[in-house]
Formats: C-alpha cells, sequence, structure tokens
C-alpha cells in the first residue's frame, strides 16, 4: 500500500483548516463604524441616509466643495473630477471593485472630504451610512 496519496490528502486538509478566515474588511469597517455610533450592528445604516448625505449641499466646508457631488457624480457609478480636472474612479463598489477594501485609505479619504465639505469629522454614523450607500450601488 502506497502511503503517499493518503499523506498528501491528510496534508492538504490539514493546510485547508489551518489558514486564517478572510474577514471582508467592507464588513470590518462598517463593523467597526456600527460599534463608534452604539448601534446593534452594520444592519442599522441606511443607505438612503447615505444617499442624501452624498447628494446634500453641506455648506459647511470650503466653498467649492458644496457637496460630494462637486467632485464625484451624483451617480456613484460614474467617473468624477476633481477640482483641477483629474479622474477619480466611480465610488460604487460595482464599478470600483477594490474599493473600500483598505480601512487606512477609506479613513484618510473620510477625513479629508468631510473637513472639505461638511467643515468637519463625519460621524461613525454616516461613515456608515454613505458606505451602506456605495456599497449597494
Amino acid at each position: 500500500m502506497n502511503a503517499l496519496p493518503f499523506t498528501i490528502a491528510v496534508f492538504s486538509l490539514a493546510s485547508l483548516i489551518a489558514l486564517p478566515a478572510q474577514a471582508d474588511p467592507r464588513a470590518t469597517l462598517l463593523a467597526g463604524y456600527a460599534r463608534e455610533a452604539g448601534l446593534a450592528g452594520p444592519d442599522a445604516f441606511s443607505a438612503a441616509r447615505g444617499e442624501a448625505l452624498h447628494q446634500r449641499q453641506a455648506g459647511g466646508g470650503k466653498p467649492d466643495t458644496p457637496s460630494c457631488t462637486r467632485c464625484h457624480a451624483s451617480d456613484p457609478r460614474q467617473a468624477g473630477r476633481t477640482r483641477t480636472g483629474k479622474p477619480i474612479a466611480p465610488m460604487a463598489a460595482s464599478a470600483s471593485p477594490e474599493r473600500y477594501t483598505d480601512p487606512a485609505k477609506v479613513e484618510k479619504w473620510f477625513k479629508r472630504n468631510c473637513d472639505e465639505v461638511l467643515g468637519r469629522a463625519c460621524t461613525p454614523q454616516e461613515k456608515g451610512d454613505w458606505l451602506a450607500y456605495m456599497l449597494s450601488r
């Protein structure tokens, strides 16, 4: 009896079992925002509120960025443009699958864009709602 096939099978199975579970970075972000906001869970976020935030003329930030849609398209599946004309990839996860997979980048852009548009940091609730909207599109 040749033990090699059995050994390979056992080793392969053990390797699969030992693989660490890969958490979905988007779900991890939403769960973190839910915790920060004191919500029961990520299901408490509203894509409708996120859309309203995206479309809203805030007026609290810089005069040349009165809303998210100034640079990012009204339809997040479409590309946007910076004030200098540089293209911005679509914000919707369906159109830009790599978006929202790096938590550091997400936080960097929330910090910059919330300050420019709202004139303040976004709340965890706003971040979660806005992200829920982008993930639904």
